[in-house]
């Protein structure tokens, strides 16, 4: 027999593997466990949704309740007379300035508010501005004065210093607002806090605010 010639092998076929038959037990619990899971993250979505809901409606609460300081706004600031030698027999210092409430449910009690005008850290001017007021919430109140006679502390040689700074084109004055403010939410009340704002004014050669002091916004720190 040649040995070209070679008897054909024939492999065996691999077993395949038997299919295995569940019971029907076995396909109501993979159901149940599915249903489960389902109920399980329908659950947690809702959760996580009322969640987010919640963090945000507690987000715009506080954004409203948290208390915002009062806006103090120069508007006008005037000495009328400045540019005359001996003017401080009648001197005058008027004066405009605006609080503003800008919280959305947050009222302002202004127990008592006062003025002082200071020239070089000595005090040329004080009065009350206003005994006691209730400010709404997004309001401005206008507080106005006019400073003269015993409400002023300008003698002959503080009207020289301010014609002093006159002549080199600006007088520099700063103006104090202070009071005790409380803060109202609903029937709820703070306790006392006095408020401070203090500005620094220029004003012209005609004893008018200069332009780049009108409108000026205060700073505005409270104490205890």
């Amino acid at each position: 027999m040649s040995t070209a010639q070679q008897v054909p092998i024939q492999h065996e076929r691999e077993a395949r593997p038997l299919k295995r038959h569940h019971s029907a037990s076995y396909y109501v619990h993979r159901a149940r466990d599915s249903l489960t899971t389902r109920v399980s993250k329908i659950i947690c979505g809702i959760f996580l949704t009322l969640l987010f809901i919640v963090g945000i409606a507690a987000f715009i609460a506080w954004l409203s309740l948290r208390p915002h300081r009062p806006r103090i706004h120069i508007r006008n600031f005037l000495i009328p007379g400045l540019d005359q030698p001996t003017g401080f027999d009648n001197a005058e210092i008027i004066f405009n300035v605006t609080a503003r409430n800008s919280n959305q449910v947050i009222g302002y009690y202004y127990d008592s508010v006062e003025a002082f005008v200071h020239y070089r850290n000595q005090v040329v001017g004080y009065a009350p501005l206003v005994d006691s007021f209730y400010q709404e919430p997004k309001n401005t109140t206008i507080l106005y004065k006019v400073l003269s006679g015993a409400t002023l502390n300008v003698t002959s040689d503080s009207w020289s210093e301010f014609r002093n700074d006159r002549a080199l084109g600006t007088v520099v004055f700063r103006l104090d607002v202070t009071g005790m403010v409380r803060f109202k939410v609903s029937t709820w009340d703070s306790k006392r806090h006095r408020m401070h704002s203090n500005c620094e004014i220029g004003v012209s050669p005609d004893g008018s605010i200069l332009a780049s002091y009108k409108n000026k916004r205060c700073p505005v720190y409270f104490s205890n």
